[in-house]
């Protein structure tokens, strides 16, 4: 009775580090080697490039470096381990996303992903040519099939290797994270293992690319499509899973089916990866943000902590004459709280220079909304001097809700190299506050309690000018992640004037949203790779 003894090797890799990416991969072959005899390594897709590399994929150079990791990866498998690795590779001037089966020094089996997925954050068509045949392979016994990532979101790829003569199916995978993402993928996977009558092995890549966030959570189904084991998500590591076959029977057995994270602490989970490898990625020492009193602030600062450690996020209160003493009392404590490095320096002053040079311009014009933008221009100045001198990235605090309405400044509150709330509704912020301070004292509970506002004005409150956040993320929920016309919301049960502003507000701030800074996705749509709308348009609202 053969058995495979499999390593799901849940790696983060690096876009673009093929030799770091190649080093991973090297020393978790050495680490199986020295766990087992003759075991199976399947690394995630496209470990060798990281994923999605986009148009690295046409640089000249992406052969040669291909082409060398490779021939490393080979020279590092003279023992009798097998590994699946994903690549890209180029064949007769053609590009494929590729599953590469490696033993003993040599490249024994090749497939090429035929499912190219061409929507939400994915765009493999302008890149992949699809493939065609299914590929099953020999090992130790076993006839093993592969598959890549969206093949087994569509019937036919397994249907194909199954037909071929598979007894397992290894599905290699760079799936990105979205709230309720576990439980689609089970769903799915054990569909396909039903259809198939086959167990298969779905592994996936761990770690936060740009506004990406890859959530691991490797997993396997036997033939009845039940989940018999499971890797944690968001984390990685290597994890076991031995498979026994007998007259044609498949038996799994492995690491114990992790519990499922509730969606608030999957979704806290992903906020922290993402701001963790995007920081550490790109190079930088630490973070700056702006510490207003203000919630949307307050779970920005806690999220950093939780992703970087405190002695490398600085926070800068930078109060006003419309800033209110509480507002200071509790981003103090907040600071005392987490320990972070804190700063306190006025506005006023800059603010009075600005408006002194622009006497003459305002000359007898009314205040309105300029001077509110200005103030926040003037923190912005403050933050990106500090980022300049220090070398700390500015994290942006504005959430989904408002970057959706255009309730921000730009080179204001906008100001910086990356937004953690970008994708998060203003009332998941505040269910996330509540979920974080669940640990210990983490963010005052009046942050939590006092009705949103700027503080840009007297006595503001963000309800001022827009609707009750409730109802904006309902509206905002069915017109930016699900495409429902506004006729549609109305239908739906929601107030005809305020369907109107909304999206009305909606489209107008296409232009800001493209000039935001990046920030971790967590839905299935948003802005940035998800929605790609024109600034100049003529589309009607009730189109």
């Amino acid at each position: 009775m053969p058995t495979l003894n499999i390593l799901m090797a849940q790696l983060n890799t690096h876009v673009g580090d093929f030799e770091g990416n190649t080093d991973k991969v090297i020393d978790a072959i050495q680490r199986a080697q020295a766990h087992c005899a003759d075991p199976v390594i399947v690394f995630p897709e496209l470990t060798l490039s990281g994923y999605p590399p986009e148009d690295l994929l046409l640089r000249p150079s992406i052969e040669l470096r291909i082409e060398q990791s490779l021939a490393r990866l080979c020279a590092a498998m003279r023992g009798a381990a097998y590994a699946v690795v994903g690549y890209p590779r180029r064949e007769e001037g053609r590009l494929y996303n590729v599953a590469g089966v490696l033993h003993r020094g040599e490249i024994i089996a090749e497939y090429r992903k035929q499912s190219l997925p061409n929507y939400q954050v994915f765009d493999e068509k302008r890149y992949f040519e699809p493939g065609h045949a299914p590929c099953v392979v020999d090992i130790l016994g076993v006839r093993v099939g592969l598959s890549i990532c969206e093949d087994i979101w569509e019937e036919a790829p397994t249907r194909q290797v199954a037909a071929a003569g598979a007894d397992l199916l290894l599905n290699i995978n760079s799936s990105p994270y979205h709230r309720g993402k576990r439980h689609e993928r089970w769903e799915l996977v054990g569909r396909r293992a039903r259809e198939a009558g086959m167990p298969i092995v779905y592994v996936n890549q761990v770690g936060g690319q740009d506004e990406l966030v890859f959530d691991g959570g490797s997993f396997a189904v036997d033939a009845d499509g039940e989940v018999v084991a499971a890797a944690p998500n968001f984390e990685e590591g290597d994890y076991w899973l031995a498979a026994a076959f007998d007259a044609g029977a498949a038996t799994l057995s492995g690491p114990s089916v992790a519990e499922p994270l509730g969606e608030l602490e999957a979704t806290w989970r992903a906020l922290v990866l993402g701001v963790r490898d995007y920081v550490d990625k790109n190079g930088f020492p630490g973070v700056v943000l702006g510490l207003s009193g203000g919630v949307d602030s307050a779970l920005t600062l806690a999220v950093a902590v939780d992703a970087l450690g405190p002695g490398r996020v600085e926070a800068v209160m930078m109060p006003f004459r419309y800033t209110s003493r509480m507002s200071v009392e509790d981003a103090a404590e907040q600071a005392r709280n987490l320990g972070v490095n804190y700063k306190v320096i006025s506005i006023e002053p800059l603010y009075d220079a600005f408006m002194a040079s622009l006497a003459d311009e305002f000359a007898g014009l009314a205040p309105d909304t300029t001077e509110e933008n200005l103030q926040a221009r003037c923190r912005g100045v403050l933050l990106m001097s500090i980022s300049n001198k220090k070398g700390f990235l500015v994290l942006t605090t504005g959430n989904k809700s408002e970057m959706a309405v255009g309730y921000s400044t730009l080179y204001g509150d906008m100001a910086g190299g990356f937004d953690v709330l970008k994708d998060v509704p203003k009332t998941l912020v505040f269910e996330l506050c509540r979920h974080r301070n669940s640990r210990g004292p983490c963010i005052p509970q009046r942050v939590i309690d006092r009705p949103p506002s700027a503080e840009l004005a007297p006595d503001q409150k963000d309800e001022d000018s827009l609707p009750p956040y409730d109802v904006l993320d309902r509206i905002l929920e069915m017109y930016v992640e699900r495409d429902m016309s506004a006729e549609a919301i109305i239908a739906a049960g929601m107030d005809r004037d305020q369907v109107f502003r909304v999206v009305r507000l909606v489209d107008l701030n296409e232009y800001k949203r493209r000039q935001a800074p990046i920030g971790v996705r967590i839905t299935k749509r948003g802005f940035g790779r998800d929605r790609r709308y024109p600034i100049t348009s003529g589309w009607k609202i009730g189109d």
